[in-house]
């Protein structure tokens, strides 16, 4: 049982460059003793051959395993056709870069205005039939590919259960950041995509007894990845103390 925290949670420091790609390599293995990694794509510097040649040097070195690389700026839906053609080629070059790392699942977005609750049929055939395309080559490479319950329809648990249900593609999945949904079923829609997820932004900032009964929930679901954790802008202790918890729900499965 894994546990995993995203690079996203140290943006300030890769904003100010006082932490790279391999200070983060070097934080999770040796400040949190973890054994995955979790990026972001800006924590990258590029997404170059040979530089990722060196990051995943890095991570067989460390002994990390990739357990997502969640990326922005690659979101399918746009209005302008021209601009969804640019964000079309930045998803092919991330997909080139997961099979370069060795990366388990990738995170590219649906896309849509960031308001709106629901995809237009245009949205929606299009968002399909990338997806569908897109699960293809993840499933001929390994690893899955699929949304954020991140912004806009995409927040709407109903929407992502009928994209889940219309790409239809074991290589497909959700990841799943907790407590994150809009809509008359935004309480439920952590359990209504449960069977779909396949990498999470754990939220950390709830009670102990709410966070065991999330992470209760994924577990009845068969839900076999590893337990990833989200913060923004987090300090040290603030990471650690995330990780302690999640782990000590861990444990108390293995002592039940």
């Amino acid at each position: 049982m894994r546990v995993s925290l995203m690079s996203y949670t140290f943006n300030p420091r890769t904003r100010d460059k006082t932490m790279d790609c391999f200070g983060y390599l070097e934080t999770v293995r040796f400040r949190y003793d973890l054994r995955t990694a979790d990026l972001w794509n800006y924590t990258l510097a590029s997404i170059e051959p040979e530089y990722l040649a060196q990051v995943r040097e890095g991570l067989v070195e460390r002994e990390l395993e990739l357990v997502n690389l969640a990326v922005d700026g690659a979101h399918i839906w746009e209005d302008d056709p021209e601009v969804r053609e640019q964000h079309y080629q930045v998803a092919l070059a991330h997909m080139a870069a997961t099979e370069a790392l060795g990366a388990r699942t990738l995170r590219i977005d649906a896309g849509g205005g960031r308001d709106e609750r629901a995809f237009t049929n245009e949205q929606f055939d299009h968002i399909v039939m990338r997806y569908q395309e897109y699960a293809r080559r993840a499933e001929d490479n390994g690893y899955r590919i699929g949304p954020e319950n991140h912004w806009g329809s995409e927040a709407v648990p109903e929407e992502v259960v009928r994209l889940c249900q219309a790409v239809d593609s074991p290589a497909f999945g959700v990841l799943l950041h907790t407590n994150r949904w809009h809509g008359p079923n935004a309480a439920a829609g952590d359990k209504m995509v449960a069977p779909w997820v396949m990498h999470t932004h754990i939220m950390t900032n709830v009670s102990d007894a709410d966070l065991a009964a999330t992470m209760a929930m994924l577990r009845d679901a068969d839900y076999a990845g590893a337990w990833g954790i989200e913060m923004g802008g987090a300090s040290y202790a603030e990471a650690g103390v995330a990780i302690a918890r999640v782990n000590r729900v861990l444990e108390s499965w293995r002592l039940a």
